[in-house]
C-alpha cells in the first residue's frame, strides 16, 4: 500500500501541519490502495503564500519559456503513462484497457492542446478601432478543485492553461482519486517548474476546498463537481469577489431519429452511458427515441446491456469496472429502486451486484424503458451505468423534452439526415452537441449552460478563463 501523506508546497514535498490519515479505497477490492493525509486551512495558508510569492516572476516569464516547460512535462508524462493508467485503476476502478486507451491519454493530449493555444495567442494587440493596447495578463493565484471520475483529465485541463497563462496554482484533487494527482505532481517537479508555481494539497471540501474558496489571497477558483457543491463555492467566493469557473452536473439528452442506423446508434447510446461505469458528467443518460422505431431500439438496447461485461478492472479487455466508492454504489442502488417504484419498465440490470461478484462496488448495467421526463431517473444525475429510454413523436417534442432539464452540459443527435441533425443541434441548450457519435477533439471548448456551470475548458478557450484583459490608452 502506498503512503502518500506529504504535500507539495513551494517546490518541495512537506509534511502536513497536522497529520490526519485517510485511506484511499480500491473500489474493486474494498481494501486500501494508499494512505494520504487530509489537509487543513493551515496547509492552505502555506501553499497560498508560496503561490503568491512566486506569482510576479512567473507572470513575467516569457511565453516560450512557459511553453518549453509544458513540452518537457509532456515528454515526462508520456514516459510514465503506464503508471498513470494503473494509478487510476487502483483509485477509482477504471479497467486497465480503458485507462490506457482513454483516461491516461487525456493528460498529454490536453497539455499539447494548451501549448498550441499558448504559442498562437496574442497576449498584446491593438484595440479594434486603434488607439489603445490590449494586454492579456494572468488572473493571479488560482485554487483548482478537481473530481474523481476523470482524474487526470480534470487536473490537466485546469493546471495546464493556468500555468500557461502565467498563473500560480494550488491543486486540491478529490480525496477519492489522489494517486494520479500525486504522480502528476512528481512529473511537474521533474519538469523543472519554479518553486511555488504549482502546489498540491490533498484533503476534502470542508478542510481544504472551503479554505481555498474563501482565502483572500486566492484570485480565482476553478471547480469541477456536483451542482450542489458548485453553488456553495460560488456563495463562499462572493465575499472576496473571486473569479469562479464551474463545470458541474449533467443529464444529457440523446435524440435518436428513425432514419439513423439503428444498430450502430443504439450500440453507441448504450456504450456511452456504461463506459467509465456511467461516471461521466456529459454521458447521454436520457435516450429519446422516435416512436416508430422505439420497440426495435428497446430490443437492441436490451441485447447491448446483456452483452456488457462487468469484471476485475486489473484484467485486460473491454468491460466495465466498479463505481468509485460505497456512497456512490448506494446512491445508484437507491435511484434504481426509485425508477422501479416510479413505474418505469426495467429491461436490463437492476439492484445488487452482477452475478459472480460478491465484493467491490460493482453495479449491474441497467436500462429503464417507458420512462417519462418527469420521473426522478430522468431528471436527477445518477452517475452510474443506468440508461433511461423515452419515446417521442415529433422533432419539436424531442427538442422540448431534451431541453426540459436544469442542466445543459452535453447533448447528442443521431440521424441519417445531416441537415436535420444540424438543425436540431442548434436548438439544444447545451455546451457541446455530438452528431452520430462524433468525438470532440482536445481543443473543443467544454462546459455547460444553466446549472451545468459557467466558463469553458480546453485549448484556447481554457486559456481565456485564466486571463484578465487590460487596456492601455495613450
Amino acid at each position: 500500500m502506498k503512503r502518500l501523506t506529504k504535500f507539495y508546497i513551494d517546490g518541495a514535498w512537506v509534511d502536513p501541519v497536522e497529520p490526519r490519515d485517510f485511506d484511499v479505497i480500491n473500489p474493486a477490492t474494498e481494501e486500501p490502495a494508499a494512505v494520504i493525509s487530509m489537509g487543513s486551512p493551515a496547509d492552505v495558508d502555506k501553499a497560498v503564500a508560496a503561490a503568491r510569492a512566486a506569482f510576479d516572476d512567473w507572470a513575467e516569464t516569457p511565453v516560450e519559456e512557459r511553453a518549453s516547460l509544458l513540452e518537457r512535462l509532456i515528454e515526462i508524462y508520456q514516459s510514465r503513462s503506464e503508471a498513470m493508467a494503473v494509478a487510476m485503476v487502483e483509485e477509482m476502478g477504471t479497467p486497465l484497457t480503458f485507462s490506457r486507451d482513454y483516461q491516461a491519454p487525456c493528460g498529454d493530449g490536453h497539455i499539447q492542446s494548451t501549448v498550441d493555444a499558448l504559442r498562437a495567442h496574442a497576449f498584446e494587440r491593438p484595440s479594434p478601432r486603434g488607439g489603445s493596447l490590449l494586454r492579456d495578463e494572468p488572473v493571479g493565484v488560482c485554487g483548482l478543485i478537481t473530481p474523481w471520475n476523470w482524474p487526470i483529465n480534470q487536473v490537466v485541463v485546469k493546471v495546464a492553461p493556468a500555468l500557461a497563462a502565467g498563473c500560480t496554482v494550488i491543486l486540491k484533487p478529490s480525496e477519492f482519486s489522489p494517486i494520479s494527482a500525486v504522480l502528476f505532481t512528481e512529473m511537474i517537479h521533474e519538469a523543472g517548474f519554479p518553486k511555488g508555481v504549482f502546489n498540491l494539497i490533498n484533503g476534502d471540501g470542508p478542510g481544504v476546498g472551503s479554505a481555498l474558496t474563501t482565502h483572500p489571497d486566492v484570485d480565482m477558483v476553478s471547480f469541477t463537481g456536483s451542482t450542489r457543491a458548485g453553488i456553495a463555492i460560488s456563495k463562499a467566493a462572493a465575499d472576496t469577489v473571486k473569479r469562479v469557473a464551474l463545470e458541474l452536473g449533467g443529464k444529457s439528452p440523446n435524440i435518436l431519429f428513425a432514419d439513423a442506423d439503428l444498430e450502430q446508434a443504439t450500440a453507441f447510446s448504450v456504450e456511452a452511458v456504461f463506459s467509465n461505469s456511467g461516471q461521466t458528467c456529459d454521458a447521454p443518460t436520457r435516450l429519446l427515441v422516435e416512436r416508430s422505431v422505439y420497440d426495435k431500439v428497446v430490443e437492441l438496447a436490451q441485447k447491448e446491456a446483456e452483452n456488457t461485461r462487468v469484471a476485475d478492472p486489473m484484467s485486460e479487455g473491454d468491460h466495465i469496472g466498479p463505481v468509485v466508492n460505497k456512497r456512490q454504489f448506494e446512491t445508484i442502488q437507491m435511484m434504481i429502486e426509485k425508477g422501479m417504484g416510479e413505474g418505469a419498465r426495467l429491461i436490463a440490470g437492476g439492484l445488487g451486484r452482477p452475478e459472480g461478484l460478491d465484493k467491490g462496488y460493482f453495479v449491474r448495467p441497467t436500462i429503464f424503458a417507458d420512462v417519462n421526463n418527469e420521473m426522478a431517473i430522468a431528471r436527477d444525475e445518477i452517475f452510474g451505468p443506468v440508461l433511461t429510454i423515452i419515446p417521442f413523436d415529433t422533432e419539436e417534442e424531442a427538442i422540448r423534452v431534451a431541453n426540459d432539464t436544469p442542466y445543459g452540459l452535453g447533448a447528442f443527435v443521431q440521424s441519417g439526415d445531416r441537415a436535420r441533425a444540424q438543425r436540431v443541434a442548434r436548438k439544444l441548450r447545451a455546451g457541446t452537441v455530438s452528431i452520430n457519435g462524433e468525438a470532440y477533439d482536445y481543443d473543443v471548448p467544454f462546459g455547460g449552460y444553466k446549472q451545468s456551470g459557467n466558463g469553458r475548458e480546453n485549448g484556447v478557450y481554457g486559456l481565456h478563463d485564466y486571463l484578465e484583459v487590460k487596456a492601455i490608452t495613450g
